[in-house]
């Protein structure tokens, strides 16, 4: 089949993720309808998260040994149903089962489609099959936030989930176009795979506890410590097995290392676009929702053209140049924000915000070509389950760390206070401190070298 119509079946199915995004826009219609308090409705978007986000990079090693095409199939059948059944529950406990059914279709056809993509192109043309890939997202991305205010406006809330079952049903029927190689004889370490599952979804409750009030510190701390634990158990048993869901020894090079620890920096730092923006421009700024909506969207109009330059740049300068790059536009979008006010033009926040999606979108391609290239070809689905797991643990931990920031800027710093001294300070910090790990970053010169990386495995 032509790689392009490949590419268009699994970016099709991968927008699901993306698209989830409407549900912000449907959340206060869901709180009133199921006559939740304000911060129970939260558990909507932790139960969803904490199980795609744990099952990542299990479901990618599953789709490496059965078959990306497989998996990826599975996964949007759940994802199918779980939809029905949000859009139908008749009451709150049904709504969370059916949003954690939604998490596993997620994380199990998300996980394979950076693998699928690259699939469909000759090797040489990786960066590009990414690249499309990356644009997909975005642009599902761009649509979610204005398809999910329409959708609320004019069918109501269920409408949000309603809409990518049919999305997920086409995606399924045109995936069996998708190449389907046999099934790979290595053995699947289901132990493994349960001590890595519990040690993310421990490590991503931990994050979540640590910004709820109502949750005492000790519990969230009680809950990282755990985790930690989980981790050492799992490194000490995917040493002594002869196929880990993933290798330790691949975090032991700061080649390696680097690019995944500013890739969940950068993603921390821009979540405060979704998180605090909203609030500045309804409340500060006085902009419409529609307004609201489209000066958001200029973010995800950046990575739409940053995801092509990207591939450009890759062959160009290097992949690590490339995501240097991205990281730097990323803290230059965001840090400015924090000098914004009451008069500041809307274009020139537009601007910020399409620069910071630039950043994202070089990032994001280069970054994935990396971790693509280090693991060896085999292991493609844990690779990408791996790229997007880190974008997660950013987005997760930075609803934690961007709150904690805007409620100390908000107590007065530098003989200002309330809302708009908490968001400046916050910015302040995702941009400056992105920027500062940036720099502190080249301590490390052979991270940003553009030495080939060699595939690691056994």
């Amino acid at each position: 089949m032509r790689p392009a119509l490949g590419l268009a079946i699994v970016g099709l199915g991968a927008s699901l993720a993306p698209l989830d995004i409407a549900v912000n826009v449907a959340l206060p219609a869901i709180t009133s309808h199921f006559k939740l308090a304000l911060g129970d409705v939260q558990w909507l978007v932790i139960c969803y998260v904490l199980v795609y986000g744990s099952l990542m990079l299990v479901c990618g090693k599953l789709g490496d040994l059965f078959g990306h095409r497989l998996i990826f199939r599975i996964g949007l059948a759940i994802s199918a149903v779980g939809c029905a059944a949000c859009a139908a529950a008749p009451d709150w406990p049904l709504f969370l089962w059916a949003r954690s059914a939604q998490g596993v279709g997620t994380a199990l056809a998300l996980s394979c489609t950076p693998a699928l993509a690259t699939s469909l192109f000759p090797e040489k043309q990786r960066t590009k099959a990414l690249a499309g890939y990356a644009s997909s997202m975005a642009l599902a991305a761009a649509v979610g936030p204005l398809l999910g205010g329409a959708l609320v406006e004019v069918w109501g809330w269920p409408a949000v989930y309603w809409v990518r079952v049919p999305i997920a049903l086409v995606a399924l029927a045109l995936s069996g176009l998708l190449p389907s190689p046999k099934p790979d004889s290595r053995p699947f370490d289901a132990m493994g795979a349960l001590l890595l599952a519990t040690c993310m979804s421990t490590l991503l409750l931990s994050l979540v506890l640590s910004q709820r009030k109502e949750v005492a510190g000790l519990w969230a701390l009680a809950q990282f410590v755990v985790a930690l634990a989980l981790l050492v158990a799992y490194v000490r048993r995917a040493n002594r097995v002869p196929e880990p869901i993933i290798r330790p020894v691949l975090f032991a090079d700061a080649r390696f290392v680097v690019p995944n620890v500013l890739n969940v920096l950068a993603n921390l730092a821009g979540f405060s676009i979704l998180l605090l923006t909203p609030y500045y421009l309804v409340n500060v700024l006085k902009l419409s929702a529609l307004m609201t909506g489209i000066v958001l969207a200029m973010a995800f109009a950046g990575s739409l053209t940053g995801a092509p330059l990207s591939a450009l740049l890759v062959r160009r300068i290097g992949q690590r140049p490339t995501v240097f790059a991205g990281v730097a536009c990323v803290g230059l979008g965001l840090l400015p924000l924090g000098f914004t006010g009451l008069q500041t033009p809307v274009t020139l926040i537009a601007l910020l915000l399409i620069l910071e999606g630039v950043g994202q979108g070089l990032l994001t391609v280069a970054y994935t070509d990396i971790v693509t290239a280090t693991l060896p070809p085999r292991d493609r689905g844990v690779a990408g389950s791996l790229s997007l797991l880190t974008r997660t643990l950013g987005i997760v931990g930075g609803a934690s760390v961007l709150t904690a920031l805007q409620a100390r800027g908000a107590e007065g710093i530098w003989g200002m206070a309330g809302f708009l001294a908490g968001y400046r300070f916050a910015f302040l910090m995702a941009g400056g401190g992105l920027l500062v790990a940036l720099l502190l970053s080249c301590l490390w010169p052979r991270a940003w070298s553009n030495r080939p990386d060699v595939p690691r495995g056994r």
